[in-house]
Parts: C-alpha cells; sequence; structure tokens
C-alpha cells in the first residue's frame, strides 16, 4: 500500500484594500492565524489597493503577475484570498496561476470540519461545505477530479470528490431533515429549562476570547480550551450555583469571526440562537488583543443579524493577566461591565456579584410573614428565586427575598 506523504501547504494570503478601509493589515494577520489553524504556513502577503474588487479575478492583471513570480520565488503552493471569491473569479485566478486558490471562507469551513464532533456539528459544517461548493463545481475543475490534502478537502470532499450538482442537492435535502430533527430537540430542551425557570446565560463573543475557558473557571465543565481560533465549535451548558445558593445554566455558543460565511451562519443557526433565547448575555472580550474594539463591533453586528436584541449584556473584559494597568476599552452598550482573567480566577467573584444584581433587577423584592400554615410557598422562593434572611416568629416566618414576576402570585400570602 502507497502512502500519500502529507506535506505542509505554503500559502500566500491576498487581500484587497478598498477606500476607506483601514483594517486591511489586522484582517490578514487574523486571515493568517486562520491559515496556520488549518495547518498551512504564510510565505508572503499581497495587498492591492482599488475602488472595488476586480468582479472577474478579485486583483487586477499586474498584482495576478505580482503573485505569479511569488508563488515561484517563495515556493508556495497556493493562495488565500480574504475576501469569499465567486464562482468565477476562483476559476480565473486558478486559470491564470496554475496554483491552488482559496478564500477566507473556504479555511474557516476546513477548520469547522476539522474541530466538529458531535453529530450536530458535523451535520451543521457538512450542510455549509455544500452549500458553498454547490455553485462552486465548475470552479473547483480538476482539483476535485483527484486525491489530495490541506485545506478544503476534509469533509464532503473526501467522501465524493465527483459529487455532481444532483447527488449534492440531494445531500443538502437529507442533511436540512436531520438538521430540523436536531433543531426540534433543542426547542424541546429550552421549553424544559423554560419551565424550570431557570435563568440561562448565554456566552457570546470574538474566537478565542476565552469564553470556554471561562465556562470552565465557573463551573469545572472540562472542555477543550486552546489558545486558537476556534478550538471549540459544539455548545456546552453548564449549572452554576450562585453565592445566593440561586443556580443558572451558562452556554457555550461558537466564537464569531470578521467576514462568518454565511453559510455557517444559516447552518449553525439553531446552535446560534441560543443567545436569542437567554436570559442575559455575557460578551466575553479579549482586552490583550489590540483589535478588541473591532471584534466587540463583529459580535454586536452578528447578534443584530441574529435578532438577538433587548436582551441585558455583561461584558466580561477577559485576560487581564496580559495587560499592565487598567484597559481604556469601554463598551457603551453594555448594561454591566467586569474584568477579570478567566486563566487565574481573577474577578470571578465580581462577576458572580454582577449576574447577581441582573437578576434581581428581574425579580420583585419581598418582606413577608408567611404562617406555619403557608411555609410550603418558601420553599418556591428557594427553588426560584433568592432567600435573603428566613426567621422564624410566633406569628410565622419572616422572610426577605427576590422572587421571579411570574411566581410572584404563587407565594402571596392568603390574608
Amino acid at each position: 500500500m502507497i502512502e500519500l506523504k502529507k506535506e505542509t501547504e505554503r500559502v500566500i494570503l491576498v487581500g484587497v484594500c478598498l477606500p476607506g478601509q483601514e483594517d486591511i493589515d489586522a484582517s490578514l494577520e487574523e486571515l493568517s492565524e486562520l491559515a496556520k489553524t488549518a495547518g498551512a504556513v504564510t510565505v508572503g502577503k499581497v495587498v492591492q489597493s482599488r475602488d472595488q474588487v476586480h468582479p472577474g479575478t478579485y486583483v487586477g492583471k499586474g498584482k495576478i503577475d505580482e503573485i505569479k513570480s511569488l508563488l515561484w520565488e517563495l515556493d508556495a503552493t497556493g493562495i488565500i484570498c480574504d475576501d469569499e471569491l465567486s464562482p468565477a473569479q476562483m476559476k480565473n485566478l486558478q486559470d491564470e496561476l496554475d496554483a491552488k486558490v482559496m478564500d477566507r471562507t473556504l479555511v474557516i469551513l476546513d477548520i469547522f470540519a476539522a474541530r466538529a464532533s458531535t453529530s450536530e456539528g458535523k451535520i451543521q459544517v457538512e450542510l455549509a461545505q455544500l452549500k458553498y461548493r454547490q455553485t462552486r463545481l465548475a470552479g473547483f475543475g480538476t482539483a476535485m477530479s483527484r486525491l489530495g490534502g490541506g485545506i478544503g478537502t476534509r469533509g464532503p470532499g473526501e467522501k465524493k470528490l465527483e459529487m455532481d450538482r444532483r447527488l449534492i442537492k440531494n445531500r443538502i435535502a437529507l442533511l436540512n431533515r436531520e438538521l430540523r430533527s436536531v433543531k426540534q430537540h433543542r426547542e424541546v430542551t429550552r421549553e424544559k429549562r423554560a419551565k424550570s425557570r431557570i435563568p440561562v446565560a448565554a456566552i457570546v463573543g470574538y474566537t478565542n476570547a476565552g469564553k470556554s475557558t471561562l465556562l470552565n473557571a465557573l463551573t469545572g465543565a472540562d472542555i477543550l480550551a486552546e489558545d486558537k481560533l476556534f478550538a471549540t465549535l459544539d455548545p456546552t451548558t453548564r449549572s452554576l450555583k450562585l453565592p445566593s445558593g440561586q443556580e443558572i445554566l451558562l452556554t457555550d455558543t461558537v466564537g464569531f469571526i470578521r467576514k462568518l460565511p454565511h453559510h455557517l451562519i444559516d447552518a449553525f443557526k439553531s446552535t446560534l440562537e441560543e443567545a436569542k433565547y437567554a436570559d442575559m448575555i455575557l460578551h466575553v472580550v479579549d482586552v490583550s488583543n489590540p483589535q478588541a474594539d473591532e471584534q466587540m463591533f463583529t459580535v454586536y453586528e452578528t447578534l443584530q443579524g441574529l435578532k438577538v436584541q433587548d436582551k441585558p449584556i455583561i461584558t466580561v473584559f477577559n485576560k487581564q493577566d496580559r495587560l499592565e494597568g487598567i484597559p481604556v476599552i469601554r463598551d457603551f452598550k453594555a448594561d454591566y461591565t467586569v474584568s477579570i482573567s478567566a486563566k487565574t480566577k481573577a474577578g470571578l467573584g465580581d462577576l458572580l456579584e454582577t449576574i447577581e444584581a441582573l437578576l434581581r433587577q428581574q425579580k420583585v423584592y419581598i418582606e413577608e410573614v408567611y404562617p406555619y400554615s403557608e411555609a410550603g410557598k418558601i420553599q418556591l422562593i428557594r427553588k426560584y428565586g433568592e432567600l435573603l434572611e428566613e426567621n422564624y416568629t410566633e406569628e410565622g416566618i419572616q422572610v426577605t427575598a427576590y422572587v421571579p414576576a411570574d411566581i410572584y402570585p404563587q407565594i402571596v400570602v392568603n390574608r
């Protein structure tokens, strides 16, 4: 049996800087991290300033000639463009360069394919890949008819390299049915949570902001937390008991990134919508990242696209251990802000107090004396509310507490 030697891909990053765009260097730096995560090495970068992206070849003729020379000089195996290419752009670039052509979307999809571990995650990733490839069958050309390795070959490409549009369409229909079944199961789970009246906090943030590390630090969840982009994909929900004794559920979500492919947003909608049905949002921000402001903007833009609105937000400024002094970053969209280090667990006490303060705003404050004949109502307070004080007197049980508004009618003293 002949074993194929897997070689590291050497890629040149290609970006187009449009008028008013100032973050092209940061975008390419992030693309370099994506390429590294996918298993490639960046050996060069090319940027062209244009009024608009070339509709046929992404960059102009002069830059194509420059890239062609660089491919030879740097012994590169292909290029990665910083935007999603149209089928025509991909095909034309492949014809011009006679090299492997990839775009940001393809790299992100490849990373997701490598990281998905649950059946739901695998279905979502394959669905996104197939929708991406469906419009690019002609663009892949001979690349889809030969065995190979590297970025863009994981997932369904390994199963059927010769997939035509009809087979892809049938496969997409099947995956959509499976995904609907998974979505129904997720909705049933959400309904059960709603009936339990246990508050839910969704942890959102830019990829690699420290969401999984925070969940581990608060709940001991022991989920994978690496200093990599998209280290974890599959949502994890864990229970957390606050200092007051009240229980809440924390749900980790997939990380956001600039230019997040719409194929992925569509496929992962049921997962991302965990934030939509949560009682509050914990927005984790990596304050040590120079692009923290832009990353916050991307998160809010994505949440808006998912119609996640009117939710109380606690912005958690994470990775304080990497800074000297207080960060100058602010978040004016947040209801509360807390500075922590999930890695060293510094500031977690302040975060828990802030969560409790926010929950209290959504509750009714009561001071009541319950006759001993109605002592059972105090169990409801313990289960769903926050029991601040409980004293036994001759008249009854004196209670000071915060309770959810929807159970308040059930605990009113009969007079």
